[in-house]
């Protein structure tokens, strides 16, 4: 399955944290935080201004991105976890 997102909306595949500490322990999964870090897979043509014309993203396709903690709708693509979000949730680029 292919999902195209649609405006100025992204496609993102969170970058989960890794379960073990630098000393070397393993954190339980309900102690980890949601990741605020993902690589964007889709992007959307871009907004629709007023006049008329579509406004280009600034971020792109393979985009390492920061987002809000509860940004975005999560969803599941061939069993993998997602989020859709718009342009103006991402925080920046990691780069």
């Amino acid at each position: 399955m292919s999902v195209k997102p649609l405006e100025d909306r992204v496609l993102v595949k969170p970058i989960a944290k890794e379960a073990k500490t630098a000393s070397g322990l393993y954190l339980p999964e309900s102690s980890t935080e949601k990741p605020i870090q993902g690589k964007i897979v889709a992007v959307g043509p871009g907004k629709r201004l007023e006049n008329g014309t579509v406004a280009s993203l600034a971020v792109k396709k393979g985009d390492t991105v920061v987002y809000g903690k509860y940004a975005g709708t999560e969803v599941e693509i061939e069993g993998n976890e997602h989020l859709i979000l718009r342009e103006t949730e991402i925080l920046g680029v990691v780069g």
